[in-house]
């Protein structure tokens, strides 16, 4: 079967409370999220002796939470839970992984670094990580008064989790998990989070991509504070060439927008847009410059200071990606301030 470069089967998503079953024994439902992207798909899988297995938890709020509630008592009712599967440590994935852990009697199922991630950001409120905070956005470029504010919003991590679980069930890249008789292979990828976790089935023809590929947006890939050398980029692209052996027909489970098929036109596109940012980035680098002054380049719109943090993360792994290549040079200009310049050192 052949397909357009990108076809939806689904018009419309499932409204709240109710699932919709996109392949056989695969049912889809939405969560509710407090952001400008504002849901969050989630995934049931039919699982042995009429249990289940699900994938993604939602934000930690209250609207959630009564949805869930309302799900566990309706459509899900009398069907117990044999696995809760988290792909990785955002919190519209992960947030209340802790309280339907203990509310489902389940283990939660991750890769380790995306738990230890998890769990290290649930527990930081230490003086340390908020110095860090400020000394890397100052060292970005920043102006004072934009750190600040950023300082102030304090580990902004935490309020949107429950608990994360004090232990977990590891799964590794290649691990194959049986999920209701069928093999799951499970495909492990960095960039976007540091052990991102998509499941591929190919007997059902589906892949549940998680925010690794997504139908319309590409996902934030990002430098932050406590890694403030990583190249996130480079794992990125070798992630969206590696999920180009997939079939061409696989049916793609993102966790926002709508299942779609064409993999492969999606991945060429989400490579074209990082191409396109990269050749931005070098010709913003006209004369050396600062993270921040690149940003302006790369996102010319006004944004309030959430919207900062995301960007000037972006464009800071854009300018790693180059320097790692040893097309732009990053030197500490005065007050540790870095610049960067086309050309190696």
């Amino acid at each position: 079967m052949k397909f357009s470069p990108l076809t939806y089967p689904f018009e419309l998503p499932p409204e709240p409370g109710r699932l919709i079953e996109v392949a056989p024994g695969i049912s889809w439902f939405q969560m509710p999220l407090p952001f400008a992207l504002d849901h969050i798909n989630l995934w049931a899988l039919d699982d042995d002796d009429g249990g289940l297995t699900l994938i993604d938890c939602g934000v930690a709020d209250a609207v959630t939470r009564q949805l869930w509630t309302a799900l566990l008592a309706g459509p899900l009712a009398g069907r117990p839970v044999r696995r809760l599967i988290a792909t990785h440590f955002h919190p519209d994935h992960i947030g209340l992984a802790g309280w339907l852990a203990e509310r489902l009697s389940v283990e939660l199922t991750a890769t380790l670094g995306e738990w230890l991630f998890a769990r290290m950001l649930w527990l930081e409120d230490s003086p340390a990580y908020y110095t860090n905070q400020t000394e890397f956005y100052r060292r970005l470029g920043l102006d004072p008064a934009t750190c600040a504010t950023i300082s102030r919003r304090g580990n902004s991590y935490r309020p949107r989790i429950d608990p994360i679980p004090v232990r977990f069930l590891g799964v590794e890249d290649g691990a194959v998990l049986r999920i209701g008789g069928r093999d799951w292979r499970a495909i492990v990828t960095a960039g976007h989070s540091p052990a991102h976790l998509s499941l591929h089935c190919p007997e059902a023809g589906v892949l549940i991509s998680g925010d690794q590929v997504l139908p319309r947006i590409s996902p934030i890939v990002g430098v932050w504070p406590q890694q403030p050398d990583e190249n996130p980029l480079a794992p990125f692209l070798a992630a969206l060439t590696r999920l180009e052996a997939l079939p061409e027909e696989t049916l793609v489970l993102p966790s926002h927008g709508l299942p779609f098929h064409g993999l492969h036109p999606r991945l060429a596109d989400l490579a074209a847009h990082h191409g396109e940012r990269l050749d931005r980035t070098r010709a913003a680098l006209d004369r050396p410059a600062t993270t921040a002054e690149v940003m302006r380049t790369l996102f010319p719109r006004a944004m309030d200071p959430s919207q900062i943090v995301f960007a000037v993360g972006e464009t800071l792994a854009h300018l790693a990606y180059l320097v790692e290549r040893g097309e732009v040079h990053r030197e500490s200009a005065a007050g540790g301030v870095w610049r960067f310049s086309r050309g190696g050192a």
